[in-house]
């Protein structure tokens, strides 16, 4: 079996700090490749990725500013990658909505992983291109979307690269763009509630500029709370492995939410609003707790008894890279048989 997977050209696979996406797509190539699949990435000339990769721009571009040249870009990568990739793959693996009309371009099976959150407008492009599979990440994000031709798979990471710690340290940690829809501003208020400091990682995109300065920049003293700027993986297996908890108090319906699980796989109980993805990636009691109510979130943090070995157990179990690769085998295989028999 031989599978292209395309990213977009913005961002290096694996990322070297921000991109949930290309992370995701590291881990399921390598997965793959452990499976014995054929595959090659198509990504920019930064990317490190240690399976077969092409590129046709060199250079990264984050964050991406929104003049209309980017999606020239994004269409230009995507119809050359899909061209090369018909030439010589049997599946196609598109993790863009700009890609999927591409589909029209190749007789070849795709495959479309919905990373997003449901946007009518996108649910409508799917409607008129029920040839492609679609892959939701989450029981929630299917029941948002009304596509006949639908998968589920949740997101697995590589447990090899995230450390187990055992013995924490008095404070919390919040990793995720600083952006309202994250709950940054909530973060900060379920620490100072329940006495415990915060130290804050993630990127400040220009559009949120203003957030962080009215909501957030007036809390950083370094004390209480600290903001460390951008995490790559060495930060975060320190920022989140010696935590208490991670909080997670998001305001919008996360489709998966990464940070979760590999918040858990450091050992390190989340502490999330109910919404979204969050009650099918943390189990209640066991690795964290999720709740409706700050309130909840706040009297938790207080008083913690969960054992970071059994979080990391029920990461292993769940969400790992190997059983992701696993079931997206296992539908490329379903895809290609569908294929087989329409042309039989």
């Amino acid at each position: 079996m031989r599978v292209a997977i395309v990213a977009s050209p913005f961002i290096p696979v694996p990322p070297k700090e921000y991109g949930g996406t290309e992370l995701f797509i590291a881990d399921l190539a390598h997965g793959l490749e452990a499976l014995g699949v054929d595959v090659t990435v198509y990504a920019n000339g930064e990317s490190t990725i240690e399976v077969t990769k092409r590129w046709l721009f060199p250079n990264s571009q984050w964050p991406i500013k929104d003049d209309g040249y980017a999606q020239l870009k994004e269409i230009e990568h995507a119809t050359w990658a899909i061209r090369d990739a018909s030439d010589a793959c049997d599946i196609v693996h598109v993790n863009t909505a700009m890609a999927i009309p591409c589909s029209r371009l190749s007789r070849l099976p795709f495959a479309y992983t919905i990373h997003h959150p449901t946007e009518r407008r996108l649910s409508e492009l799917y409607l008129r291109m029920p040839e492609v599979h679609y892959v939701c990440i989450s029981n929630d994000q299917r029941k948002r979307e009304s596509l006949p031709n639908i998968s589920i798979i949740h997101h697995g990471i590589d447990l090899s690269k995230y450390q187990l710690r055992t013995d924490k340290q008095h404070y919390l940690s919040f990793i995720g763009r600083i952006a309202p829809i994250k709950g940054t501003h909530l973060a900060i208020e379920i620490a100072k509630r329940a006495g415990i400091p915060l130290k804050i990682a993630g990127e400040i995109q220009p559009i949120f500029r203003d957030y962080f300065e009215e909501k957030v920049r007036p809390h950083i003293d370094g004390k209480c709370v600290e903001y460390i700027g951008r995490a790559d993986l060495a930060t975060k297996n320190e920022l989140l492995g010696d935590s208490m908890a991670m909080l997670f108090p998001i305001q919008w319906n996360e489709p998966f939410g990464l940070v979760m699980v590999e918040a858990m796989a450091c050992g390190t109980p989340v502490l999330a609003l109910r919404a979204g993805s969050v009650p099918e990636i943390v189990k209640d009691g066991v690795c964290g707790y999720v709740s409706r109510r700050i309130d909840d979130l706040v009297r938790h943090a207080r008083d913690l008894h969960i054992s970071p070995i059994e979080i990391r157990r029920y990461v292993e179990e769940h969400f790992s890279k190997e059983r992701m690769a696993r079931e997206y085998h296992a539908l490329y295989g379903r895809m290609l048989s569908r294929e087989l028999s329409h042309t039989a």
